[in-house]
Parts: structure tokens; sequence; C-alpha cells
């Protein structure tokens, strides 16, 4: 790798996934630098507002591919992976919680309790869940509960199989 920090590596690599992206409808998720073997790997996660397709990574894994090529981003091999996050990958954006609106969500708070609950609202500060409330002889009542981001750990779209 030409020496520069990893930070600044990613940095750049998002700048040339941007540029490639189809529309305004895609973008970035996560960008990850590491290695695989003996060679270093960029691993691109993109999503989409309506849902990615294959046909999508397969494009901008190869003109991204090229442009690290044409600029000499690297001095040495390196791996290139571009996919979507995948169901159990954690949510980390606003924008991602959007796409998710109506689904059930896992959040791990900072204090390492956890909710599970249906997504029913998302702004710049946080989410809002509807989760059920059971108390001990009662029947289970649902309740609003309002989550700011900085509250939230970890979060995962829970998929249902109905």
């Amino acid at each position: 790798m030409v020496n520069q920090p990893i930070g600044e590596l990613k940095q750049k690599i998002e700048e040339i996934v941007e540029k490639h992206l189809p529309d305004e409808s895609h973008f970035v998720v996560d960008i990850e630098v590491g290695e695989k073997g003996a060679q270093q790997r960029i691993r691109i996660l993109i999503d989409a507002d309506a849902g990615l397709n294959i046909n999508t990574c397969v494009l901008v894994s190869r003109a991204v591919g090229e442009e690290i090529e044409a600029v000499g981003l690297l001095d040495q091999a390196y791996v290139l992976e571009v996919s979507s996050p995948g169901v159990d990958y954690p949510l980390m954006s606003e924008r991602q919680y959007r796409k998710n609106l109506g689904r059930n969500l896992k959040a791990t708070l900072a204090d390492g309790t956890e909710v599970e609950g249906k997504l029913l609202h998302v702004d710049k500060a946080g989410v809002s869940l509807t989760v059920k409330k059971k108390e001990k002889g009662k029947k289970a009542t649902e309740e609003e509960l309002r989550l700011a981001f900085e509250q939230i750990k970890k979060s995962i779209v829970l998929v249902s199989f109905k």
C-alpha cells in the first residue's frame, strides 16, 4: 500500500466508490481495509433505497478497481470485494434505518440491554420502535420507545419467514 494511514485510504476509496454508484438511490454503507492472507483486502459494502442487485455490485467493482489502478492508489496486489451488507450486518446509518421502516429490529443499547420492536420512525436524532411490554399476570401491551442514535450500540433487522 502506498504509505498513507488506513483512514485516509478508506476516505479516498469512498470518494471513488461514490463517483461510480449508478444514481442517488445507491449509497456506501462501509469500507473495510485489511489483510486477506498475504494480500491487501478492500471490502466495499453498498446498498440502495429500493434494494441492490448483483449487476450493480459487478459494475461498481469493475469501475472502482480500474480507477484504483489508474490513480496508483495501492502499490501491491489486493483483493476487491463489492457487496451488499447482508441481513446480519448491523445498521450503520440513518439512511439504512429509513430503508427498514416497518421491519422488526433487535437493538443492543450502550448499557448492554437489548430491545426488539418494529421500526416506526427515523429522524436525524434517532429512532422510535413499537415494543411489547409484558407485566406479570397481564396481557402484553405495546408502547413506543424512543432511542437516540448515541444509545444504540448495535442494531440488526430481524428476518421473518412468515
